[in-house]
């Protein structure tokens, strides 16, 4: 029997200019206007998706790498995703939105009161996508730490906001209009948090929502996937997209959601995905052929996206020298450089150019090079992984903008319906109860 699999849709460039640098900008939307991403999520609930993430940096970079950040919109600017959420719900009635939240950033108890609001304007469609960057703790007057202290930080920041929404004891809501008795104060707790990184005094300000957020959580290091398995409801995954490394990663998170004490269905680990679906194999031949011969244009533009991923700028260094990793300051994620690489082992096996190229060449998603093809193959691709290693599901990942979102679903959702994968409806119970159905 095929196995049915969750799919979402991570809206990667954030709450910024959607379609810029691409024909898509000259369709006229306006970023910074709700009605293209209303229009957007419409669809993506239409497909049958369950949630959306929206990327967010709260950071717009060093005075050194702003323009590296903001001179093609590949790292900003972004509005914040939070106040973009209450227009997202109000153009829908069944899908999930998670916006990022800085846990270093936002205060327990303001997190806990956002939350639960949007919690009740949605009825149960709020999740939260927690991340432990501490590159903008200059902007908050905080210290950046270290990665794990980070998550140490983050562990703290939900038990405080877990503790402000247990406040209200069971109870304390009464809503009696008859007696005009609304709430009894006397089971609302005054609660305490004295942490390492918090000091936080209850109680809530706000009415708790019965059933709370979606916990969203990305990070593959050993205490990123910890953190996912003792809190997530979605593991937000980056890794091969083969059967192997899929069941590995997602028998990892289980085992860490079972170390916790959790019960291990109750955490889906979502690949991101990002397939270019074209119309016959005969095109997704071409397209891989051309792309090992990319254009100066093409590789410029690699290595622009790169300078603004790593936040050190590789367009002035010499194309055709091998980078000097010296060149990449404390700031910069190891992980960021890894993806550099590439099938590389380090920098001195190639050029920047090499770098590059590799980069901008694609396969087919047929042989497993790739992720070009069909909207049959990438469709069988899928299934596969499901049935042979027992995936929950994809994210798949690109602009909040209904080009993007057409040209990847269009061939695709039809498909993966008839064939048992995809939902076509979706079942009451709010964000948690369409995530656990299957």
């Amino acid at each position: 029997m095929t196995r049915p699999q969750h799919f979402g849709w991570f809206f990667a460039r954030g709450f910024g200019p959607q379609a810029w640098g691409t024909p898509a900008w000259d369709w006229g939307y306006r970023w910074t206007e709700p009605r293209l991403y209303q229009h957007s999520i419409r669809e993506l609930e239409q497909a049958g998706l369950d949630l959306v993430i929206v990327e967010d940096a709260l950071s717009i970079g060093t005075p050194e790498t702003v323009d590296l950040r903001v001179r093609s919109a590949y790292g900003g600017p972004k509005h914040d995703p939070l106040l973009l959420t209450p227009y997202l719900f109000a153009a829908t009635e069944r899908i999930a939105v998670a916006p990022t939240v800085n846990a270093g950033a936002t205060p327990p108890y303001l997190a806990a009161r956002q939350f639960s609001t949007l919690q009740h304007l949605s009825s149960g469609r709020f999740g939260v996508n927690v991340v432990t960057d501490v590159k903008s703790a200059r902007h908050f007057g905080l210290e950046e730490i270290a990665h794990d202290a980070a998550y140490d930080r983050a562990e703290e920041w939900l038990a405080a906001i877990e503790q402000l929404w247990g406040s209200w004891g069971d109870g304390a809501y009464i809503g009696d209009a008859a007696t005009g008795r609304f709430a009894d104060g006397s089971l609302i707790r005054a609660t305490e948090h004295r942490g390492e990184y918090f000091d936080v005094t209850g109680p809530l300000n706000a009415l708790p929502a019965e059933e709370s957020p979606l916990i969203v959580s990305p990070g593959g290091s050993g205490r990123g996937l910890g953190f996912a398995g003792a809190h997530s409801d979605v593991q937000l995954a980056l890794a091969p997209l083969n059967p192997e490394s899929v069941r590995a990663y997602r028998e990892r998170v289980r085992g860490a959601a079972a170390a916790a004490g959790r019960d291990a269905d109750h955490i889906k680990v979502l690949f991101v995905f990002k397939p270019e679906i074209v119309s016959s194999a005969e095109e997704a031949e071409r397209v891989v052929a051309a792309s090992a011969h990319p254009t100066d244009e093409q590789l410029a533009a690699i290595v622009l996206g790169q300078s603004s991923d790593l936040e050190t700028d590789l367009s002035v260094l010499d194309p055709d020298r091998p980078i000097d990793p010296a060149i990449f300051g404390q700031h910069v994620s190891q992980g960021s450089i890894r993806g550099l690489l590439g099938p590389y082992e380090s920098f001195a096996d190639a050029t920047l150019r090499e770098l590059a190229t590799a980069k901008a060449r694609k396969g087919r998603i047929s042989d497993g090079s790739g992720f070009v093809g069909t909207a049959d193959e990438v469709a069988d691709f899928i299934e596969r992984l499901g049935d042979e290693a027992d995936n929950d599901g994809f994210i798949f990942s690109g602009d909040l903008h209904p080009v993007t979102i057409h040209r990847t679903l269009d061939e695709l959702v039809p498909i993966l319906r008839r064939r048992g994968v995809l939902r076509r409806d979706y079942p009451s119970g709010g964000a948690r109860a369409a995530l656990r159905e299957f």
